[in-house]
């Protein structure tokens, strides 16, 4: 919301205008963003854990990780890598959704707004 917008919503609060949160909870249009919004971060949070905790369980209960990649650098270190990868695609692709859910969350004010 940029800075015009907000002035515009402090006056209407100021002037007695009250925005009904809870039909807005209720809305088809505000359980849609929920539900996008929970079908994209669920699986990607589990992902994220799973491959983040993989590195320590490996490492700790058997040698897998402890074979050379590439010369001296073992596979424990080439996975470690990868986490710093993924965490930026996943950064990224959430940065990308994210412009979807705005679109949803302006479209629900708009509704609000009348």
């Amino acid at each position: 919301m940029d800075s015009k917008e907000e002035v515009q919503v402090q006056a209407e609060r100021k002037k007695g205008v009250r925005i009904d949160y809870t039909a807005i909870a209720e809305s088809p249009a505000f359980k849609t963003l929920l539900s996008k919004k929970k079908t994209f971060i669920l699986p990607l949070s589990l992902f994220f854990l799973a491959f983040y905790f993989t590195l320590p369980i490996l490492t700790a209960y058997t040698k897998v990780l402890n074979t050379p990649a590439v010369g001296a650098i073992s596979w424990a270190w080439v996975f470690a890598f990868s986490q710093f990868i993924m965490t930026w695609v996943l950064c990224s692709m959430y940065s990308r959704k994210a412009a979807s859910f705005d679109a949803l969350v302006e479209e629900i004010a708009e509704d609000a707004k009348n």
